[in-house]
């Protein structure tokens, strides 16, 4: 049963639990929304869509957390994909499998491929790709050669999710998962917040004041978050 947040549901899951239902997926994909994600999903069908057939579901912000709460239908923890990615490729790299690397800006993905390298000896990188490009066919040739048993799929909301869903069938990787802009932190380009601010649930904040740029994006929040009320209020 998935903990349903204004028409998304979430697996109620821990970390550790997400890894273990992981290593059992075959085929399938793993999406991480935020709230950002969620209110997108309410005016984008092929985002809802994408969302609601995803092998996992995992609550990646604070807000899908405090959500779920408000609405009387707590989570047992909030699960942001750059944890889950991260120890999963660990994990990963524990059993020397393969991991492709698919998404950002030119570059940016060989370098995350270098240091994830150094910092997970075993780990394999079977293959990098950008996200700029304009056919399909030769990525997903790519992927298919290398068979990786792992994806990482970092193209941004709603983009990488809608991608996933429509080529599942195609590729063939043990596992993908939509994870935004982790490339940029695994490559050094863009710093992650310190442990305090994640533990606290104020990454958000932390990356609004280094990028103020994305505060049209963060308007949301207040959005979802008024919504949640409402529909506790009104008994959904």
């Amino acid at each position: 049963m998935r903990i349903d947040v204004l028409g998304v549901g979430f697996d109620n899951l821990t970390l550790d639990e997400a890894l273990e239902k992981a290593s059992e997926i075959r085929g399938g994909y793993v999406v991480t929304p935020n709230p950002e994600i969620v209110w997108l999903a309410r005016e984008n069908e092929d985002l809802r869509l994408a969302l609601c057939e995803a092998s996992l579901v995992l609550p990646d912000g604070i807000g899908i957390a405090y959500g779920a709460k408000i609405l009387g239908r707590p989570l047992k923890s909030r699960v942001p994909g750059i944890e889950f990615a991260t120890a999963l490729i660990a994990r990963l790299a524990s059993e020397n499998k393969k991991v492709f690397l698919f998404g950002a800006k030119p570059g940016v993905a060989e370098l995350a491929a270098e240091r994830l390298k150094e910092k997970y000896p075993g780990l394999i990188i079977c293959g990098t790709a950008d996200g700029y490009f304009k056919d399909d066919a030769p990525i997903i040739a790519a992927i298919n050669e290398a068979k990786p048993d792992f994806l990482l799929v970092c193209l941004g909301a709603p983009k990488q999710e809608i991608w996933m869903r429509e080529h599942a069938g195609k590729l063939q990787a043990g596992l993908m998962a939509g994870l935004g802009g982790v490339l940029d932190v695994y490559a050094g380009i863009v710093e992650r917040a310190p442990e305090a601010w994640s533990r606290s649930g104020f990454e958000w904040l932390y990356r609004l004041i280094k990028q103020p740029s994305r505060y049209k994006r963060m308007m949301k929040l207040p959005l979802f978050m008024f919504k949640v009320i409402g529909e506790r209020i009104r008994g959904k």
